[in-house]
Formats: structure tokens, C-alpha cells, sequence
């Protein structure tokens, strides 16, 4: 149990890392929507999963999921409009989830941040649409309460 656990951070650290570098965020979509579900904790508590990378979605594009390809979605999207407004409608992202749907749940807030905080570490520019900077980003997502 404490190994999957130290893998499940050892996934959402190197998610981090990749999304800061590409500066994509990985999700399925199907003619119905986005993929989701529910969180291990708590059937009420939706979770939308993310991937570092298109071939982490691919795998789980199964079962239920079959007819979901991975897609897409930049970065500054992901983080302004992906992170927030789910925050917003409390439900979690699931990161870098494998083919049985295993993977850290967290509040999209604490991912937001954690990326915002990597982007600025590794000196990276980004543009956002609602933000005129990382750290005008960081000190307005700050400001909310958190998990």
C-alpha cells in the first residue's frame, strides 16, 4: 500500500514536470463529452481525469471509455478555465491515471498551483487570457481556500 502510494505522487510530480515543459494537458473526449467519474472517496465528487501525455490517455481509452480519444488541451486553458472552473463546481482532477484507473484525486486548485510554481521555477513563459502574470495567477488561486 505504501509503495502505490509513493508511486501515485512519483506520477503526479512527473505530470507536473511534463505539462510545465510541453505546456499540454492530455484528457479523453467522445461525441458525448469529456471522460469522468467518481472519486474512490466519495460516489458525489466528480473527477475529470488528465495525462501527462497522449499515450498515458490512450491506455485507459477502454471499456466503458472505448470510444474516447485523448485530446489536447493547452496549458494556459487548462489552468485558467479547466482548474478554476472546476474548483468552482468542486469536482477533482485525476492524474495520470492507469489502465485501472488508479491515480492521485486532488483539488484542481492544488494542481493549478503546483504547475504555476513550476512554470515559475524553471522560468517559463506562458500567456493567459485572465492573468497578467504567474505570479498574479498564484496570488489570485492563493487566495481561495484550499484541500
Amino acid at each position: 500500500m505504501l509503495q502505490d502510494i509513493a508511486t501515485i505522487e512519483l506520477k503526479y510530480q512527473q505530470f507536473i514536470e511534463r505539462v510545465a515543459a510541453t505546456k499540454l494537458v492530455w484528457a479523453l473526449m467522445s461525441k458525448q463529452g469529456w471522460a469522468n467519474s467518481h472519486a474512490q472517496h466519495d460516489e458525489e465528487v466528480g473527477v475529470v481525469p488528465f495525462w501527462a501525455d497522449r499515450a498515458l490517455a490512450k491506455v485507459c481509452a477502454r471499456d466503458d471509455w472505448r470510444s474516447f480519444v485523448p485530446t489536447e488541451i493547452p496549458l494556459s486553458d487548462f489552468l485558467e478555465n479547466w482548474c478554476v472552473g472546476m474548483a468552482e463546481n468542486g469536482t477533482l482532477a485525476g492524474i495520470n491515471w492507469n489502465a485501472t484507473m488508479i491515480g492521485k484525486e486532488i483539488d484542481t486548485l492544488n494542481v493549478a498551483l503546483d504547475i504555476l510554481n513550476r512554470l515559475k521555477a524553471i522560468n517559463s513563459a506562458i500567456t493567459f487570457k485572465n492573468y497578467g502574470s504567474l505570479d498574479e495567477f498564484i496570488a489570485d488561486i492563493s487566495e481561495e481556500p484550499l484541500d
